[in-house]
């Protein structure tokens, strides 16, 4: 399974908005202290490792002087270490982070934005600080990962550390069954010239081309299965809290036996036809009729789940307003 794209962490965002902000507002107004301005850099460092232990999503740290000028370089945070520590000497007094906290006594946070140092989507949480007699002293300013906030909320940050593995599973499950498919395909190969050797006149010449036909689809069925074992559990970001991403997945899979169960039962018609006998004629309707009860099961599968996730969708929506 795939990391979040960017469409899926504004989703998820605009889903826990208000939460996020509650979270980052408390956090930003208890480690927020003017003494932060006297602080080195290696002080710094160490007041933000350990504010990282317990919230791993908080990327940078810095400051700001009263006219939004970077005062000090970015400390990055404990799980953000490749961040270049760089920006003293900046300015930053046309960001929005800035405006918005220079008219503020309180914690601001920003909407989602690209972040220029990660190339991820991040907020910006900014307090004010004051001197004594109520001149601006400075800003701090917390640079927060979305992605990894919203895993963080969710309770899905160890998840995360177990996908590598989950995705070299799935992929060497993928290489397996992509190789059955070859295998398949080159018996199809190996079948469809020893017709071209027979003679297509006689009654087992009629029935051969029937031996590469399902290879064929043996070999289309296990390769659909790979690639949509590929693109839903490596490619594809799959949300497991939402209903909806199990829907598609479960509705891929039984598609691809509905295709697989139907095309048998084509062939069965088939051999009947041409020995005209109807020997297997009874067990290609009973498999119709199951490839058809399959493909009802699935319908009122889909229709009911999207109708219980419109419902709960309709109850979030009421208790927002």
């Amino acid at each position: 399974m795939s990391k979040m794209s960017h469409i899926n962490v504004i989703e998820k965002y605009d889903e826990h908005r208000d939460a996020i902000h509650h979270l980052l507002s408390s956090i930003l107004s208890c480690f927020a202290d003017a003494k932060m301005f006297e602080q080195n850099q290696q002080e710094l460092s160490e007041q933000l490792k350990s504010l990282c232990d317990y919230y791993p999503f908080i990327s940078l740290l810095y400051l700001l002087d009263a006219k939004g000028k970077q005062i000090s370089m970015n400390v990055p945070g404990s799980y953000f270490k490749h961040s270049p520590q760089t920006g003293r000497g900046f300015d930053r007094s046309k960001r929005p982070y800035y405006l918005l906290a220079a008219n503020s006594d309180s914690v601001v946070i920003t909407e989602p934005y690209l972040s220029s140092v990660r190339r991820e989507l991040c907020l910006s949480a900014t307090i004010k600080m004051n001197n004594d007699d109520g001149t601006t002293k400075g800003y701090i300013v917390l640079d927060i990962d979305l992605a990894a906030t919203i895993s963080f909320l969710t309770g899905d940050s160890k998840r995360i550390h177990f996908d590598p593995y989950f995705k070299a599973v799935y992929s060497l499950i993928v290489v397996g069954l992509f190789s059955v498919a070859l295998l398949l395909l080159y018996l199809a190969g190996k079948e469809c010239w020893e017709v071209l050797q027979t003679l297509l006149s006689s009654e087992e010449g009629k029935l051969l081309p029937f031996g590469v036909v399902i290879y064929l689809t043996l070999a289309l069925a296990i390769f659909d299965l790979g690639k949509t074992t590929l693109e839903e559990e490596v490619l594809l970001y799959k949300d497991i809290l939402r209903h909806s991403s199990t829907r598609r997945t479960i509705t891929r899979f039984i598609a691809a036996i509905i295709i697989a169960v139907s095309i048998e039962a084509l062939l069965m018609i088939f051999k009947s036809a041409l020995k005209e006998s109807g020997e297997y004629i009874i067990q290609a309707v009973w498999i119709i009729l199951a490839a058809g009860f399959l493909l009802l099961c699935m319908a009122v599968y889909v229709y009911l789940g999207s109708k219980a996730e419109a419902l709960l969708l309709k109850r979030k929506n009421h208790k927002d307003s």
